[in-house]
């Protein structure tokens, strides 16, 4: 384990090389923190506990300070590993500012939605320790609004190729195993609650309100939330999805899917939807570029091939061009007939 504690250093260095002073900050906020915990009960006062967080106490801050708190090596890597993805995949599309506004969103809404599942949890059973024992930190809430964002960004990339999985199946894949685990209590409950409630509130911000040059959001098809799911379970999910939609309309909390028609356009009609990011289309752009290239080399390989048509027509017209002429029949005996009547035969002298 030691031999590989080098390598992973480097390669983490190197990650952060390139990244902004805000990732740099995070990363070391996240160490310095779990150093602290060896000596201080950081996830008590930094943490999230939802008896703390309801009043009288008001602990408000630990909403900002939870997703910094690490007290377990695994954990440690996890959140500096989400954050050198964020920086080096994420940071460059949106900007340092619009990352940090990303943090701060998920991770105070994993606070928030993480205190109220307790409580409701604690009003169902009446059991204190969902209010007082229950510590709510960690980065895995920020890793599932990354892999969110990946999804939505770079969906169609392949992440393992035997088996074939793209980045789109990856949240639902490690949510699915991260249940498994608690079934088996393997991990808390607070750790499933914070990469779940982390998915959700990600996937709201960004298909809703992250503003951008084109509007806000990203009403896009394939970044609805019935793709999350396997297709045989997209038609039941996306039922349910836009009835609860439709509801949060009327309340005023989301809004409604707007569609613009430019008829001014030269060419055609256009039609856009608000929230398409100009990074994604130009990400497409470049997909299809590729692939009709590909599929004209492929054409251009298959007529290089000559035909067999071909080759026979090419090889008569070169026997014929190499052949002499031959007189016509017709002609011939004509010209060897008048020869014939110009030459007289002489008898031969006789011998000595």
């Amino acid at each position: 384990m030691r031999r590989y504690l080098p390598v992973a250093r480097q390669h983490f260095l190197a990650a952060l090389a390139g990244t902004s002073v805000v990732v740099k900050s995070l990363s070391a906020a996240v160490l310095l923190l779990y150093l602290l915990s060896f000596g201080l009960d950081t996830a008590y006062g930094l943490g999230v506990t939802p008896g703390y967080l309801l009043p009288p106490n008001f602990w408000v801050w630990t909403l900002l300070t939870q997703g910094l708190v690490e007290e377990r090596a695994w954990g440690l890597a996890a959140s500096l590993a989400t954050l050198g993805v964020a920086g080096r995949l994420l940071e460059p599309l949106w900007g340092a500012l619009e990352l940090l506004v990303f943090f701060a969103v998920v991770n105070i809404s994993v606070g928030l939605l993480g205190a109220l599942a307790y409580f409701l949890t604690y009003v169902a059973s009446f059991h204190l320790a969902y209010l007082f024992a229950v510590r709510i930190h960690g980065g895995l809430g920020f890793l599932g609004g990354v892999l969110v964002a990946l999804k939505q960004t770079m969906g169609d990339s392949t992440v393992l190729k035997v088996p074939q999985v793209r980045m789109k199946a990856v949240p639902m894949l490690l949510l699915l195993l991260l249940a498994l685990l608690r079934l088996t209590t393997l991990i808390e409950s607070n750790v499933l609650a914070s990469y779940g409630f982390g998915l959700l509130s990600s996937w709201v911000y960004l298909r809703f309100y992250q503003r951008h040059s084109r509007g806000r959001g990203d009403m896009s098809d394939h970044f609805a939330f019935a793709t999350f799911f396997p297709e045989i379970l997209q038609p039941v999910v996306g039922l349910v999805a836009n009835l609860v939609h439709g509801i949060l309309v009327k309340v005023k909390v989301c809004r409604k899917t707007v569609k613009r028609y430019d008829v001014g356009a030269p060419s055609s009609i256009t039609i856009s939807l608000p929230g398409t990011d100009p990074q994604d289309a130009e990400r497409r752009r470049q997909l299809a570029l590729k692939a009709l290239n590909e599929r004209l080399k492929r054409v251009e390989d298959q007529s290089a091939w000559p035909s067999m048509e071909d080759d026979e027509e090419e090889a008569a017209a070169a026997a014929k061009a190499d052949s002499p002429l031959l007189p016509d029949p017709g002609t011939a005996g004509k010209g060897a007939s008048q020869e014939s009547s110009l030459i007289t035969f002489q008898d031969a002298p006789s011998q000595l």
